[in-house]
């Protein structure tokens, strides 16, 4: 049978390793997908449970140096904590030891006065404390590639300091012999090898706060799930576990309580009574308090504004809609949008080009300057190896998608991929359903429907957006036309068949254009799966919602040119960040291996400068895209 899950991986730091453990998962039998999201360290496969199981998978990670977290026992969360904080605890360290050695090396403090020998034995124990303790898992996730034949970032910081701090100890003890012999000035850089872990590690630091940001949105919403029920239990309530209630049974929800499952309002106590009022908000975006009585479907996670009530629960533990809705965007979040397949195709040989280009480096700079420049050659070697980034490139895309996403589901937009989030920002043309999307039935009306509200509003902001606006409707061509009208749409149809909108959704398309379909019932699920874009209302049927990419949780056309804004940040910011992440490698690459020199400049990117710049760019990708987050507002503009 084929299932879908979303698994955490816990050890991926770059975009290397991602792309190694995506490799990994889609080369074994069983597994038609693995998608791996860098910011949320999961993986969202898709697999036959007949041909492979989750232990084998896990079996196969591990083994390549990655720890899949399939055991229902282990807390990520708390694991990601004690990590957070051992991390923490290193880099502090790290910074203590950069300052003695730095303090060495440069005489800082009158220890100018001791000898050469003293000051470099010295700093060659503390480089080795710091290598051992602070930086020992760049060296074991290396091997661990290594063994594997593969390779990533922790492969370049392991070859950046072990080939500075191999050079710094010969050059303790036995460079006033060879270097001196030859009349070169001998060096040593325990400084530059302890430097480059101290900036390492603080660049991960700061990434995993600012990661930790990006999740707002998921923990916002697993936030709304309350812990406990009221069950009745023989007439009385009794406090039970949310993971203990099953469905047919009563449950009590008081005044300012969530409503612990899914399920309906039913005669209850003297105590609970069948009306009460509802804040359902969170999940529609309707403001007002909507009153409930007895038969009327109750969700999870809203809030009881006014009475008590009893329910029977209907909808238990991850089958209600808020799991659904939190399920589908950590799916969303963790899905990859058509532009990060490419970076991700970079990132497996970014690597091994980097060890290439600083091989070259070295070559060249021997080759040029002979012995006298074999210092110099290999310091820049070392500063490509260490300048070189592919988190910023791996990080560029799906921070900004999760922010994104997040951002949307905030807005009661639910998106369920990150190639509808894209896509949206390339519809110029627009399908859209008449019945319960433009227009909502009038109270004992016969029949009679009025526009939808904002309905009007919202088709002029779309076509200020470039956007070309095409109503379809079953419905008589009297009916139809007034309602086209007054929403301000000129392109219409009428007694239309499904066949009918999916047939304009193709010739939309073989026009050119991209063609976003909005709909709300059965007969719109052909045209929904055939548009690039698909919108279901969420008060729609499940059928449309089950083949949309995007759902409108509320009945309000308002998110839909604000799910098209939003879309259009999202991108740009992508761009952005993919335009800094390729700069910043295609720049500063060539400083580290001393082009300046080739101008008569006598300046280079050293080891220490190379891997603080290497570490702010990480940071300041992931920064970059939580200035969505902070976004205040989506309102549409042309």
């Amino acid at each position: 049978m084929i299932q879908k899950k979303n698994i955490a991986v816990l050890g991926m730091m770059c975009a290397s390793c991602s792309a190694n453990v995506e490799r990994k998962l889609n080369s074994l039998d069983g597994i038609s997908s693995a998608t791996v999201s860098l910011p949320t360290r999961t993986v969202l496969v898709e697999y036959d449970d007949a041909t492979i199981s989750l232990e084998q998978m896990k079996e196969a990670i591990d083994g390549i140096g990655y720890d899949m977290v399939i055991e229902e026992d282990r807390n990520v969360e708390a694991i990601e904590h004690r990590a957070y904080i051992t991390l923490r605890r290193k880099v502090l360290l790290s910074w203590f030891f950069a300052l003695l050695v730095m303090s060495l090396s440069m005489g800082w403090f009158g220890l100018s006065s001791y000898h050469d020998d003293v000051r470099n034995q010295t700093a060659l124990i503390i480089a080795l404390l710091n290598l051992f303790y602070c930086g020992r898992q760049f060296y074991v996730s290396a091997w661990r590639q290594l063994l594997h034949r593969s390779a990533n970032m922790d492969t370049l910081v392991a070859l950046r300091t072990g080939i500075s701090f191999l050079f710094s100890t010969f050059n303790t003890f036995w460079g006033e012999a060879f270097w001196g012999a030859r009349g070169i000035e001998n060096h040593t850089y325990f400084d530059a090898s302890v430097m480059i872990i101290t900036f390492v590690l603080t660049g991960r630091l700061l990434e995993e706060r600012a990661k930790h940001s990006t999740a707002s949105a998921i923990r916002s919403l697993m936030s709304l799930q309350p812990k406990t029920a009221h069950a009745v239990v023989d007439g009385s309530p009794v406090d039970i576990p949310i993971s203990a209630v099953q469905k047919g049974d009563i449950l009590e929800v008081r005044p300012g309580e969530k409503i612990p499952v899914d399920g309906t309002a039913c005669d209850g106590s003297a105590v609970a009574k069948t009306v009460a009022k509802i804040d359902e908000s969170m999940m529609t975006g309707e403001a007002a308090p909507v009153e409930k009585q007895k038969g009327d479907r109750l969700l999870a996670g809203t809030i009881v504004k006014e009475g008590s009530l009893s329910m029977r629960a209907e909808a238990v533990g991850k089958q209600t809609v808020l799991a659904n809705m939190i399920r589908m965007v950590q799916e969303a979040q963790g899905s990859k949008a058509p532009v990060q397949r490419t970076v991700d195709r970079i990132a497996l040989i970014f690597v091994p080009a980097v060890v290439g280009l600083s091989l070259l480096t070295f070559a060249l700079w021997f080759i040029i300057g002979g012995q006298e420049q074999l210092p110099q050659a290999i310091l820049s070697a070392i500063s490509v190896l260490v300048i070189a980034c592919p988190c910023a490139m791996g990080l560029a895309t799906p921070t900004a998608l999760m922010v994104g996403i997040g951002k949307a589901a905030q807005k009661n937009i639910l998106i369920k991929d990150a190639t509808a989030l894209e896509q949206l920002h390339r519809v110029d043309a627009m399908v859209v359903d008449k019945t319960g999307t433009i227009t909502r039935p009038s109270l004992e009306s016969d029949g009679i429907e009025t526009l939808s509200p904002h309905a009007s509003e919202v088709m002029a902001t779309l076509q200020q957006q470039g956007i070309e606006v095409h109503m379809m409707s079953g419905d008589r061509e009297e009916r139809v036309a007034p309602i086209a009208r007054e929403a301000g749409i000129s392109h219409y149809m009428s007694q239309v068949l499904p066949q009918d909108k999916e047939n304009l959704v193709k010739q939309l398309q073989q026009e050119g254009h991209t063609v976003a379909m909005v709909g709300d019932g059965i007969n719109d699920s052909q045209a929904l799966a055939t548009a690039d874009v698909s919108i279901a209302m969420g008060k729609g049927t499940d059928v449309a919602m089950d083949v949309a990419q995007v759902t409108l949780m509320a009945n309000d056309l308002r998110r839909i040119p604000e799910a098209i804004v939003l879309s259009r940040k999202t991108v740009g910011m992508i761009h952005q960040n993919l335009f800094w992440a390729f700069i910043y490698n295609m720049v500063c690459i060539p400083l580290a291996a001393g082009l300046p020199y080739l101008f008569g400049l006598q300046w280079q990117i050293t080891p220490m400068l190379a891997s603080a710049l290497m570490a702010f760019s990480s940071v300041s990708v992931v920064l970059n895209s939580l200035r969505l987050a902070g976004t205040a507002g989506l309102q549409a503009s042309p």
